[in-house]
């Protein structure tokens, strides 16, 4: 079976990788950009100079045999009937099935003095725009992001922490309004002062001002007053919007994404789409881990198919835990998940919800409670607690009686306040990666095999590559194993052969010891 992917993002060379234990698949890949695939949950840590370009390369857990990679390559058009795409450079490719995963682009405002881009304007959605930002960067002084979601903040703070004055622009009534209500939002703008970030909220931004097609200033308008923010650097992180225009003109069905259903298939049975671009029957989560489920999927899908087996493909189950999101940014700590802000539905009525604000401190906890687990919590300032809550909302452990417990004390298995989790009180079973399903028994048995840093961790189950959520977890693991067997780090060569090898000690028996 020939399979032809277009899009070589997170999600696209996750298919790839899958496909390559498919069975008898041929797979030629597309990829717009001109560069191995990488991580763009971590941009903004380009951005704020916390990672260089070289680490948000994903790793390769196994080699694509057999697969064509056909980087800095546009495809351009789909005949359906010939079953070929076109691309930029002349070229036909011929497919048995076609699978986009063309992701999204980012949403430009259609604003005065900002279409087509002008100098100092940038988006944030590849690496071609951080790097332009961070060199951007040295020759500016003050700088407006528009948009204070995550991505904004997150933006915001890397930009002050290399000494600009930032100016983040939102529209909402406060920052990260999806995930945060009043008094969480509050304890985040303490944080933001704290940092140099000022914010201007409930805002309309009007029109960009230019000189020489140059950005100077953005105008923005509040109920209170219009005024001209003075600027040299503008980002934009307003969103994202399906790359849909190649499916469109071949005539697939399109809504906001490509429409598909639970086996990934568009209009046309032998056209496929996953990631940002599709719009999946239980609808679009924008989180690399519904991607990456889906790829996993067609995968199974393809291979079956080009076996000359047929499969049935049952819609996929909610995994827990996935929809925690974390604020990555140096001096401000934010996690929210489950029910928290706006996402409060009538049947979260019945819950216990107990909260811990100390806005002058800017540090904020809330954690909500029903059915005896925990359904949501939002912590700003308070990393342990934090940790904590998620561990316990992830693995749904169940909740002291009293729900003010989770504010007072770590969870039963965490470490003590101001301490980080042990790795010896981890059971095999507890899912470290929640992105890539890995557990702490996965990493073990990672070492036991012969990995012997994170990276080489990585490259063979995937931990670290999505969310970024989980590196300190694995490190820790890492560190953890290397502390406690030494001379594993011994070169391989010095065990004879037929001898036994030093193994990493077994986490129950560390327990009980």
């Amino acid at each position: 079976m020939r399979v032809l992917v277009v899009g070589h993002g997170m999600v696209g060379s996750r298919l790839v990788e899958d496909l390559a234990d498919a069975g008898d698949v041929e797979v030629t890949v597309l990829g717009a950009e001109p560069y191995e695939p990488y991580n763009r949950v971590l941009l903004s840590e380009v951005v704020a100079g916390r990672v260089d370009v070289a680490s948000i390369m994903l790793p390769r857990p196994g080699e694509t045999a057999g697969a064509a990679v056909h980087a800095g390559t546009t495809a351009l058009a789909i005949d359906r009937a010939a079953r070929v795409v076109l691309d930029d450079a002349g070229a036909a490719h011929t497919y048995d099935a076609l699978v986009l995963a063309t992701g999204a682009r980012a949403r430009v405002p259609d604003l005065p003095g900002l279409v087509p881009l002008p100098a100092g304007a940038h988006a944030l959605r590849t690496l071609d725009d951080a790097r332009e930002i961070v060199a951007a960067s040295a020759n500016a002084r003050r700088a407006v992001v528009v948009g204070g979601g995550v991505l904004g903040l997150e933006a915001a703070c890397g930009l002050a922490g290399r000494g600009l004055d930032v100016t983040v622009v939102h529209a909402g009534a406060h920052v990260m309004d999806r995930q945060l209500d009043d008094e969480a939002a509050a304890a985040v703008a303490a944080g933001l002062d704290r940092l140099g970030v000022a914010q201007v909220t409930g805002a309309q931004t009007r029109e960009v001002v230019l000189e020489d097609r140059h950005v100077r200033g953005v105008r923005v308008a509040t109920a209170e007053i219009e005024r001209v923010l003075p600027a040299d650097l503008l980002v934009l992180t307003t969103g994202t919007v399906p790359e849909t225009g190649l499916a469109a003109a071949a005539g697939l069905a399109v809504r906001r994404g490509v429409v598909v259903g639970t086996d990934g298939a568009t209009s046309d049975p032998a056209v496929f789409a996953v990631g940002d671009c599709a719009e999946p029957p239980e609808g679009a989560t924008g989180l690399v881990a519904q991607g990456w489920d889906q790829a996993r999927r067609l995968a199974a899908l393809l291979g079956a198919r080009a076996g000359g087996r047929e499969v049935a493909v049952a819609a996929p189950e909610p995994v827990h835990g996935t929809d925690v999101v974390r604020l990555k940014a140096a001096g401000l700590e934010v996690v929210a998940m489950g029910v928290c802000g706006s996402r409060r539905s009538p049947e979260a009525a019945a819950a216990r919800s107990v909260r811990l604000g100390d806005p002058t401190a800017g540090r904020h906890v809330e954690v909500v409670v029903h059915d005896g687990v925990v359904v949501g919590a939002t912590c700003v300032g308070a990393g342990p607690v934090a940790a904590d809550l998620v561990a316990a909302y992830a693995r749904r452990t169940p909740a002291p009686r009293d729900p003010a417990q989770l504010l007072l004390r770590p969870v039963r298995g965490a470490a003590a306040e101001g301490a980080e989790p042990s790795p010896t009180l981890m059971p095999d079973r507890a899912t470290v990666c929640r992105c890539n399903g890995v557990t702490k028994g996965d990493v073990v048995a990672c070492w036991r095999h012969g990995a012997r840093s994170v990276e080489e961790v990585a490259r063979r189950t995937r931990a670290t590559t999505g969310c970024g959520g989980c590196t300190e977890a694995v490190c820790g693991i890492v560190d953890w194993l290397r502390r406690s067997d030494p001379s594993a780090d011994e070169p391989a060569a010095a065990t004879a052969p037929g001898a036994s090898s030093v193994r990493a000690p077994d986490p129950e028996e560390a327990v009980a010891r």
